[in-house]
């Protein structure tokens, strides 16, 4: 067993520990705010011709005050205590994990101790949550490229697929200061997680590689112990205050990874003998920042529906007009916990006490409440868009001479609208979010459609240039659902500059 880091240890319960809510003398010292918010319930109830139960009260445990703005800090500083007293962290380390978001964001807080942070995650996050860990300067490894087959490779698009977010994958590890050998010597297995979308495992891997330290935030029960002793004990105590208890409430609260809900099911359940944890999904086929579908889900470690008083789906859709009637009323809530609310709202049409968990807060998702302009069309809607430019946008291929000639062809265009720029300059946008100079010419006073390999690349590109003012649409689908029946290679090949 390795020794202990005193100094990290020192320094972590000094600056980071003991600002958290956590247990001392006894009882939860720290603790972010319990709000009765009946009032404002009741009356956002209206707005859906609802009404709320004579004996209805809804709390709101407003932990998008803890100090990353989320709640997913308690496990974070849970599991990293932990691992800096056993000895299995220590200064100077490199950290790696899988995050949506939040868990990154809060290992960013703990790297400013001399911690190395990698954080996987998928461009398809908010650019509210992007800005935040590039601001906590997280090193950001990215896995949601255009991950389509390289030219010449044979077998079945997952496999392919595989194999150019693998290189993606060795290409940023090198540029983040990391030797590609030991890379290479596992390649295969983590061609296979890939291909099996296993990213919690693919961080797993890579730590046990290259010697870094992998918190498992999905399957490591110290998350769900955080939210045991803490969290849940934490509550009680303050229904407690207001002449209730959690024997008489039910928690409501979004899936992430699975630690909120069944921390609070198991204190539940010893304490009190029952289940009071109502679990909250958006449905299938529904990105909502931060949490799971109940499919996805399912194939957690942490997923324990039989600890659970029910399950939920909640379309955030409906939920919209309850986020931003209660963030103009001045509180601090995420789009996650918009749902969480809606299910309890609906649930107290027949009376009885709430606690619903707010996980985050609003900051990161501004963008969710304003109405935002067309980004993505349809192959459909691109013929008819009248483009000045169509624009190429890929950081590792361009188009051969009948890749050109498919998508002139395919929008009804001439060839010589089409513009291909260095596959470096698109890298060079992504990373820095600015627009590099040989490209603003190319956009300034043109109406321009974004092509890429799969509609992700142009996607992300377009919501770049949204924020610097420059308006264009993205093909969604990409090149690939213009070849049809076309072997890819002969439509694309691998940019050399």
């Amino acid at each position: 067993m390795s020794s202990t880091d005193k100094d990290l240890l020192a320094r972590f319960e000094q600056e980071i520990w003991c600002k958290m809510p956590h247990e001392e003398g006894g009882k939860i010292v720290n603790a972010t705010p319990l709000a009765d918010i009946t009032k404002d319930m009741r009356e956002c109830a209206r707005l859906y011709n609802m009404e709320l139960g004579d004996s209805a009260r809804i709390f709101a445990k407003f932990d998008s005050e803890l100090m990353t703005g989320s709640i997913k800090i308690r496990p974070a500083v849970y599991i990293l205590h932990e691992a800096i007293k056993s000895g299995r962290l220590c200064g100077g380390q490199v950290i790696i994990e899988a995050t949506s978001g939040n868990f990154g964001i809060a290992l960013g807080r703990i790297s400013k101790l001399g911690l190395v942070v990698v954080s996987l995650v998928s461009r398809k996050l908010q650019e509210g949550v992007f800005a935040e860990l590039r601001n906590e300067e997280i090193k950001i490894m990215d896995l949601d490229m255009d991950v389509c087959p390289a030219p010449g490779m044979k077998g079945n698009a997952d496999a392919m697929a595989a194999k150019a977010a693998a290189a993606n994958i060795r290409s940023q590890l090198v540029q983040l200061g990391f030797d590609a050998k030991p890379f290479d010597g596992v390649a295969q297995k983590i061609e296979s997680l890939l291909e099996a979308q296993d990213i919690i495992n693919l961080a797993k891997l890579l730590a046990g590689t290259y010697g870094f330290f992998c918190p498992e935030q999905y399957d490591n029960e110290l998350n769900i112990d955080a939210h045991r002793t803490v969290t849940a004990p934490e509550i009680d105590s303050q229904l407690e205050e207001c002449g209730t208890s959690l024997k008489n409430a039910d928690v409501v609260c979004a899936f992430g990874t699975g630690g909120t809900s069944g921390g609070i099911s198991r204190y539940v359940s010893a304490k009190y003998g029952k289940k009071a944890v109502h679990v909250v999904f958006p449905p299938v086929g529904q990105d909502v920042a931060g949490i799971r579908t109940k499919a996805t889900a399912s194939g957690l470690s942490m997923y324990r529906p039989e600890l659970y008083a029910a399950e939920h789906e909640v379309d955030f859709g409906k939920a919209r007009q309850l986020l931003r009637f209660l963030v103009k009323k001045g509180h601090d809530i995420g789009e996650s916990s918009a749902l969480a609310l809606y299910c309890a709202m609906q649930m107290a049409a027949d009376g009885g006490e709430f606690v619903v968990i707010v996980a985050d807060g609003i900051a990161k998702y501004k963008k969710s409440l304003e109405e935002q302009p067309r980004m993505q069309v349809s192959l459909q809607e691109a013929a008819l868009g009248n483009y000045d430019k169509i624009i190429w946008v890929h950081t590792q291929y361009t188009p051969r001479e009948e890749g050109i000639r498919t998508i002139a062809r395919s929008l009804g265009v001439d060839e010589s609208r089409i513009y291909v720029p260095k596959a470096s300059t698109i890298g060079k946008l992504l990373a820095t979010q600015q627009i590099p100079d040989e490209l603003q010419g190319k956009l300034e006073g043109s109406k321009s459609l974004l092509v890429c390999m799969a509609g992700n690349t142009s996607l992300m590109t377009a919501k770049v240039l949204a924020g610097k003012g420059i308006t264009t649409e993205s093909l969604n689908g990409g090149i690939m659902d213009l070849a049809g029946s076309t072997n890819p290679a002969e439509l694309i090949r691998q940019a050399t500059e």
